[in-house]
Order: C-alpha cells, then sequence, then structure tokens
C-alpha cells in the first residue's frame, strides 16, 4: 500500500498544496497558484494575503482531491505538514501562515494522522535538497544526515544558513543563520526595479529572460560584502538610474542579476573557506538561469519549479518527521 504524505504552504504570494509518494519515491502532486497582485503593485499586506489564501484553500484542496482519486483505494494519508512560519526562530510570524496551518490541521485531524509544523525557509531548504539530489543523483536523506551550508534567496529572505541533523523529534535539520543581507533582500530588489520597469510582479522569471538575451558588457560595480554579511540596498538606486537614463531593460535586467549572483558567489566562498562543506541554493531567485550559470561550480540547485515557494519540501518534510517519530515507510 503506498504511503503518502500531504504538504500545505500558505506565503505571502502562493498557495501551495502538495502530496510525496513513497512508492514513486516523488512527488504525485505539487500545485501552486499565485496570489493576485494588482498592476504596478509590487506586493500585498497581510491582511490582503490572508484573504487571498482563504479564497485559494478550495483549489488547493480540490487538486489534492483529484490527486488521491487518481492514486485510488491502494495508498493511505500518513502525516500531514505545513509551515507556519518564516523562519524557525523565536518570533517569526506572519499571519498568512495561519491560513495554511488551520486547514493543514483540519486535515489531519479529520483522518486521524500526526500534523507537523515546519517553518516556510525548512520547506524551501528541504525541497531543494530533494530536487538537487535528483539531478545530481545522491540520496537526499544521506544528504540531510551531515552538516551543508544553504543560501535561501527569495523575495523577502536572503539568508546564509548552516544546516544541521537536529536531536529534536519535531525537527529534521536545525538552521543558523550564519549571514546573508544587513538591508534589503535580492528579490525585493528584483521586484521593485522590476515592475519600475513596466513588468508584472513577481518579476523574476520575466527579468531573467531579458537579461538572458543581453549580449552586451555588463557594468561591474563594486559589492559591499564583508565575510558572509553583504549590503544590497545601493543595486536599486542603481538600477533605477540606469532606467532613468535610458538603458535598455535587457542590460537592466543583465547587470541586476549579474550583481546578484557575484554577492552570492563572494559569499558563498568566504562562508566555505574553512573546508569542503556542501552548498544547496534554495529560494526563488535561485531559480533564475542566469545566476545558476555563473554559480554551477560552487553549489547544488533545484529545479525551478522547486527553487520557488512550494508545499513539496514541507511533504517531504512530513514523511521524514513520520519515520523519525516511529513511522512504518510504505
Amino acid at each position: 500500500m503506498d504511503a503518502l504524505y500531504l504538504g500545505f504552504d500558505t506565503s505571502n504570494y502562493t498557495t501551495s498544496s502538495a502530496i510525496f509518494s513513497d512508492d514513486r519515491g516523488d512527488f504525485i502532486l505539487n500545485y501552486k497558484k499565485l496570489l493576485p497582485v494588482a498592476e504596478g503593485e509590487r506586493g500585498l499586506r497581510q491582511s490582503e494575503a490572508v484573504f487571498s489564501h482563504i479564497k485559494a484553500t478550495e483549489d488547493a484542496s480540490e487538486a489534492i482531491r483529484a490527486s488521491l482519486k487518481d492514486v485510488g483505494r491502494s495508498s493511505v494519508i500518513r502525516a500531514v505538514a505545513c509551515s507556519v512560519s518564516p523562519r524557525s526562530a523565536e518570533g517569526s510570524y506572519m499571519p498568512c501562515f495561519l491560513v495554511g496551518e488551520a486547514l493543514a490541521s483540519s486535515v489531519a485531524a479529520s483522518i486521524g494522522v500526526p500534523m507537523f509544523k515546519v517553518s516556510h525557509q525548512d520547506g524551501h531548504v528541504a525541497a531543494a535538497v530533494f530536487s538537487a539530489s535528483r539531478i545530481y543523483s545522491f540520496d537526499p536523506f544521506d544528504f540531510l544526515s551531515r552538516p551543508f551550508i544553504s543560501f535561501h534567496v527569495s523575495g523577502g529572505t536572503f539568508d546564509a544558513l548552516f544546516v544541521s541533523p537536529s536531536d529534536s523529534k519535531s525537527r529534521l535539520f536545525d538552521v543558523s543563520r550564519i549571514g546573508g543581507t544587513l538591508d534589503a533582500s535580492a528579490g525585493q530588489i528584483i521586484d521593485r526595479v522590476g515592475v519600475g520597469m513596466g513588468l508584472r510582479f513577481p518579476c523574476g522569471a520575466e527579468l531573467d529572460s531579458l537579461a538572458l538575451s543581453f549580449s552586451g558588457t555588463i557594468k561591474k560595480d563594486g559589492l559591499s560584502v564583508r565575510g558572509t554579511d553583504c549590503n544590497m540596498s545601493g543595486l536599486e538606486n542603481r538600477a533605477n538610474k540606469m532606467i532613468s537614463s535610458g538603458a535598455d531593460k535587457a542590460e537592466v535586467a543583465a547587470y541586476l542579476l549579474d550583481f546578484i549572483a557575484r554577492v552570492v558567489e563572494k559569499l558563498t566562498d568566504n562562508a566555505t573557506t574553512s573546508g569542503k562543506v556542501p552548498v544547496i541554493y534554495a529560494g526563488g531567485v535561485m531559480s533564475s538561469a542566469y545566476i545558476r550559470k555563473r554559480l554551477e561550480n560552487r553549489g547544488f540547485f533545484a529545479s525551478p519549479e522547486l527553487s520557488s515557494d512550494n508545499a513539496a519540501g514541507v511533504a517531504f518534510l512530513a514523511r521524514g518527521l513520520y519515520l523519525k517519530n516511529g513511522g512504518d515507510a510504505g
């Protein structure tokens, strides 16, 4: 009988549900629905995000029902997990995660299975490890059994993380922030500059395509990197000056992503000076083909669909935590 594990994630911009299958060793569902953002806007207030998630949970639930119908009676749900905070740190909180937590709690209670609470960041790291394991051919659980470094770079986050196995029954791994941005996040700048160029929010995919189309010389401004910390706020001003001076959109996009790639490259080198610790790149910004090309010899990348916000990593954590707490595989 196939063992299934459900995951829910309600980040600030995406409603997600996912199902991991033991028989397939993969996801039979990775549903994602972007929350609507008005043209010209740079994001959503939390009250807007919560309301949009509530409206979107019906579609997320229907996606689960359809997937369960496809696999039939030869399967059983063993556990449910959901993201309940941005990070696994005291005081980390965003109201939008309450929607996913309420849905996950209801599902787990109705079918009588355990429900595990994780962080959105943990989900990103787990999804990146799982996806990279398929691309680079390694065992994801073996990878998680030893320390590694992960860069989580997304719309609201730019963190350098030290990840190590956890002794806690409620966690597969512990995460310590060892660096990252001291001001603005890379994804935030991408969206702000992109909206300023007339792109639709979120702007990452379109900006990536523009950057890849640029064949000219990219201006190399100095970086503000000290050890494993960086400052990013000046990048937005420089990009906006290029826009106001009439620079081509593709040139601005290439300048922006090249700058971010060089920052992450320098941070990676500084974070790994003490030894050959493996590096995993996670988060939506790291789905950029332009950035990946620059950094591909420094660490492992996830596929684009498992780099952006998703519940797949959360479903994968549901499996790991179920087994860690004495559950039977299969």
